[in-house]
């Protein structure tokens, strides 16, 4: 065990649709400790973290870039150099469909930075060799300082390579975050927004913005997880909807989470799921926020 341990942040940056989404679920992959995408610093959005016994890669789509949501100019005027600058290595994800001078003053940024940056040419499998190396030699002009690696995470082509020079690039360490599995928080963080999502995918227009989900329960065991969780709605009316006929459409809504809960713990889960009305329980919690309360 004489090996120095090594630790360091990856921010994964890039416009939407080029493959980010996909590629960070292969650099994650099986080992995930920790999974949210709560802040927990102010600096940094932490997508996963993968633990070995002498590393400790923390992984994050840095918040507030390129966001699909917001105008592109805005978003990079919102975007610091510090957000970019506070990762140990920058993976730069563009793809060989998206024009290169996309945004120019977020790629200025970048050329100013001194963290090693991995210029990713992702969907590679969508062009020819000389496609390629054009495309390659564009790059090279523009960020000089940048390794540029083609990849096609579709594909898991060179993804491999890519994990092996972040272990490469982070500084010796020792490691941001506690080392052993799912902790507890995370673990039912994550399950609230699984089934939250199936929510609004299920009830569409009608209900999802008055559901809070908690989890009262998350109890792990070598063979399975047993999972008690509160849908909180403000009426009975919306009580109604998401029980559905005979209970249908909370079994419905119960079995799809479930089913995702499974593969990502890749363990069997019992889940229960009970509705609850607090009557205009969003309107009690801005009063808290308003005297102050740190609501969690």
């Amino acid at each position: 065990m004489g090996e120095q341990h090594k630790s360091g942040f990856v921010n994964i940056v890039g416009n939407p649709n080029v493959g980010k989404s996909t590629l960070m679920n292969l650099l994650v992959g099986e080992r995930i400790s920790i999974i949210t995408s709560k802040a927990q610093t102010t600096r940094h959005r932490i997508m996963g973290i993968v633990n070995t016994d002498t590393m400790q890669i923390v992984y994050s789509d840095t918040p507030g870039v390129l966001h699909p949501n917001y105008k592109l100019q805005e978003s990079m005027l919102n975007f610091s150099e510090s957000a970019l600058g506070d990762a140990d290595v920058l993976l730069y994800v563009t793809d060989v469909v998206e024009t290169i001078d996309k945004n120019q003053e977020f790629l200025h940024r970048v050329q100013t930075l001194e963290i090693p940056v991995l210029l990713l040419i992702n969907k590679i499998d969508l062009t020819d060799q000389a496609g390629l190396a054009d495309l390659a030699g564009k790059w090279k002009e523009l960020l000089p300082k940048a390794e540029i690696l083609p990849i096609s995470a579709l594909n898991k082509f060179n993804v491999d390579y890519v994990k092996k020079r972040v272990e490469t690039l982070i500084p010796e360490s020792p490691p941001y975050f506690e080392k052993d599995a799912l902790t507890d928080r995370p673990a039912r963080f994550f399950v609230t927004e699984i089934i939250r999502e199936k929510i609004l995918l299920y009830y569409q227009k009608e209900i999802p913005y008055a559901v809070e989900v908690v989890v009262e329960m998350f109890k792990e065991t070598e063979t399975g997880i047993h999972i008690k969780s509160l849908i909180i709605v403000e009426r009975d009316s919306q009580k109604g909807i998401i029980i559905g006929h005979q209970g249908q459409a909370l079994k419905k809504v119960g079995t799809m989470a479930r089913k995702e809960i499974e593969r990502f713990f890749d363990k069997k889960v019992f889940l229960e799921m009970f509705v609850k009305v607090e009557k205009d329980w969003r309107n009690r919690d801005k009063i808290l926020k308003n005297f102050g309360y740190q609501l969690d």
